[in-house]
């Protein structure tokens, strides 16, 4: 089985900003497995040096973003010295507005997620979709503002998790051939159904894939075209008789389909 590849956030605020800008380029490696850890408040000498005593160990991958510069610079020179892979999203940003707009940053940590109703809403949202994620917990399907409907391999959880970084509280629901969905999606408000579909081919490909990075042989039922093409069939004939907005996922980015996804159903 393949071994999820580690990627180390450090951050001296909540390490929201860190996620987001991984979660976004990972979209462009959906083949690859990854593990990531996000390490909040790291404001000492001390903390990053158990944190990179952490990712040496596992050979990690280290994004940061520290506002300190002290801070920031020790952990690229221990990252370079330890033979870590390691990316600074927020050193260089900072020194070119500071030569744009002719004064220092204040290197005050958390300035860019004040503590404000807005933050709340995100946590809370990314705690709830967490939590209700590949058909967990059925009976809160109503308090989820959008549920996404799919067979497997259909981006669910990643598009999931990034409308989470949004805001919005989502769960989803895995359709498989033979088995009944749980009867709590039908009692669901339609207008916050989203079915997803994909072109079976693009989807044999990912699936294979998927099945290779694990080490299993990828000539599987799971990969089949004719059995996806069965799974598709079985999952439009549930959305065509409920009145849920119906997407393609077929080779687009997430943020595009999370954008579609807000503007079928009127929530943008």
């Amino acid at each position: 089985m393949t071994t999820a590849q580690p990627i180390y956030l450090l951050s001296d605020a909540t390490g929201e900003t860190a996620e987001k800008m991984v979660m976004a380029a990972l979209t462009q490696f959906r083949d690859k497995v990854v593990r990531i850890k996000r390490i909040n408040n790291v404001r000492t000498k001390n903390q990053v040096y158990e944190a990179l005593d952490e990712a040496l160990a596992k050979r990690g991958l280290v994004v940061y973003t520290i506002v300190n510069r002290e801070l920031a610079q020790l952990i690229h020179d221990e990252c370079d010295s330890l033979g870590l892979i390691n990316v600074d999203l927020l050193t260089p940003v900072l020194l070119k507005l500071a030569q744009y707009l002719g004064r220092s940053p204040k290197e005050m940590p958390g300035l860019f997620h004040g503590v404000d109703d807005a933050y709340f809403k995100r946590v809370e949202a990314i705690e709830f979709t967490v939590k209700h994620d590949d058909g967990q917990e059925p009976r809160n399907l109503h308090l989820a503002e959008i549920v996404l409907v799919g067979i497997s391999r259909t981006s669910k959880t990643p598009l999931s998790i990034y409308l989470a970084h949004r805001g919005w509280k989502v769960a989803n629901i895995p359709l498989v051939k033979g088995i009944d969905p749980p009867p709590q999606l039908f009692e669901v408000d339609p207008r916050r159904v989203v079915g997803l579909v994909v072109d079976p081919q693009r989807l044999a490909e990912v699936r294979a894939a998927r099945l290779r990075n694990l080490g299993q042989d990828p000539r599987v039922a799971y990969a089949d075209y004719e059995e996806i093409e069965e799974e598709l069939t079985y999952a439009r004939k549930i959305f065509r008789r409920h009145p849920w907005v119906v997407i393609d996922v077929s080779e687009k980015a997430v943020e595009e389909t999370a954008n579609e996804v807000l503007v079928k159903l009127n929530l943008k």
